[in-house]
């Protein structure tokens, strides 16, 4: 991927068409993207589809494609991908397809293909913006208190994106459980204001803009003067217009138009990106997880792989073309290259993070919940060096073929609780715990919550016993007396 494009969806360097049609592509699911790029091809006469090249087979048979398959393990370790020598880098890779014959992972468990699961069990869950947000809250290093006041918060928000909800009522709302006050609630308010979508949370639309900007570094032109239109005269652009704004301000209206044209850029209603997939939408994986001599890999699916280039006819028409023939067929083949440099991008950004989660997460994939640890977008936003709105985009609602089944990578993230060893068990192997408990229980003395707390203190987990009651819930498993009563 081109650096300047790698540093634009890292860092959102200036919000520019292109890099706004970038960012909007990362956070596709896989049928979007799909439809997107069936609508790209169909008003663009330079795109057209291409048929993927057939990739050479190895001594083994197998296809080969070497560019993106990664291993979970570090180069510095002497295994090359292969993990066979230090020679073993001049061995290609095998490449993931969806043959009859599949043989493209190890097995390591009775769960390891769900091809014979029900069709119901590979269809998306919706997401909605209130999913995306709770989502990140309770990845957040946030007390349960403010976490209480989040949830508050993100409940009054809009499906726009913004907050209705004044900041007493939102605080009114909690009591008598939490007394609070309006400060309170505006400190929340602002580590909600930095989730994904960025402008979320914003209680005007100068506000949202502001928010926008602010994620932009300070040298972005035209930035300076665009915050101070946002929080100003923003009303009254749409009647005054830009030659009337650079006179109430005393400004060149080359500077003016240079900030109008960046508030122009931004979204208006970031909370709309987040439109919930359709729920009969079946999964398809956008990366491939699987293990190979002892070394778990991943790939990207053939699936999220380019179908569309440049039609090199058209192209070559623009020499020979009148000026105006010529013009029109050069805005789009800039518009190609362009839909074509995103898509790069996005398989770029999109591998590299899956990187992390698998380097992260091994464990995960070979003993199941029971062995996720916390893992908070921050922490693998720090790793991969992008922003964590960046890393949000590039696992909503994107999914991982795995030897387990395929699974959301937002399964791959869970919050954290501190144990007695000094370390830290995520919540979700917590709840795998609790479910083991229960499953192991007499059905005629089952476990209390105080029980269930007191056994996760034993093994070097202290919890609550409140905390257990909420995963409890959360995994839909009825209370103790309710179990003695089905039993």
């Amino acid at each position: 991927m081109k650096p300047r494009l790698q540093a634009s969806l890292g860092q959102q360097l200036v919000m520019t068409p292109q890099l706004r049609q970038a960012i909007r592509l990362l956070q596709l699911s896989a049928v979007e993207l799909e439809a997107e790029l069936a609508s790209a091809v169909e008003s663009n006469p330079l795109l057209d589809w291409t048929e993927p090249a057939a990739p050479e087979p190895d001594a083994s048979g197998e296809p080969v494609h070497a560019s993106s398959v990664t291993s979970a393990s570090s180069s510095e370790d002497g295994a090359g991908p292969g993990g066979d020598g230090p020679n073993s880098d001049a061995t290609p890779e095998p490449e993931w397809t969806m043959d009859d014959g599949e043989t493209w992972y190890e097995r390591v468990g009775p769960s390891d293909h769900d091809d014979d699961s029900p069709a119901a069990e590979q269809v998306a869950d919706a997401e909605t913006l209130l999913d995306h947000l709770l989502w990140q809250l309770h990845l957040s290093p946030l007390s349960l208190r403010d976490r209480s006041i989040g949830v508050a918060i993100i409940e009054a928000i809009d499906d726009d994106g913004y907050l209705r909800e004044p900041l007493q009522a939102i605080a009114d709302s909690l009591a008598p459980e939490l007394s609070v006050g309006e400060d309170e609630v505006m400190t929340v308010l602002h580590q909600v204001q930095r989730f994904d979508p960025v402008g979320t949370g914003a209680r005007s639309l100068g506000e949202c803009l502001s928010l926008q900007l602010g994620t932009l570094p300070d040298d972005t032109p035209g930035k300076a003067l665009a915050l101070q239109i946002a929080v100003g005269p923003l009303e009254r652009l749409p009647r005054i217009g830009v030659p009337g704004l650079a006179a109430e301000l005393k400004l060149d209206p080359a500077q003016v138009e240079t900030a109008v044209q960046l508030l122009r850029s931004l979204d208006p209603r970031p909370g709309a990106q987040m439109g919930a997939i359709s729920t009969d939408t079946y999964v398809t994986p956008d990366v491939v997880i699987w293990r190979q001599h002892g070394l778990w890999r991943v790939a990207l699916s053939e699936a999220m792989r380019p179908r569309i280039s440049i039609h090199r006819g058209y192209e070559g028409m623009i020499r020979h073309a009148s000026a105006s023939d010529a013009s029109y067929l050069r805005g789009h083949l800039q518009e190609a290259r362009w839909l074509l440099k995103s898509l790069e991008a996005r398989g770029d950004t999109l591998l590299k993070v899956a990187r992390c989660l698998l380097k992260q997460q091994a464990a995960f994939l070979e003993f199941g919940d029971s062995a996720l640890r916390p893992l908070t977008l921050r922490e693998v936003a720090n790793e991969v060096g992008l922003h964590e709105s960046t890393v949000s985009r590039a696992i909503a609602r994107k999914y991982a073929r795995t030897p387990r089944g395929t699974v959301p990578l937002r399964a791959f993230f869970a919050s954290g609780i501190d144990t007695g060893a000094g370390g830290e068990a995520s919540s979700t192997a917590i709840q795998a715990m609790i479910r083991r408990l229960i499953e192991a229980e007499n059905p005629r003395k089952p476990l209390s919550d105080a029980r269930l707390a007191e056994t996760l203190k034993a093994t070097g987990v202290p919890v609550a016993r409140r905390t257990v009651a909420k995963y409890r819930e959360a995994m839909s498993i009825p209370s103790s007396q309710d179990r003695v009563r089905m039993a």
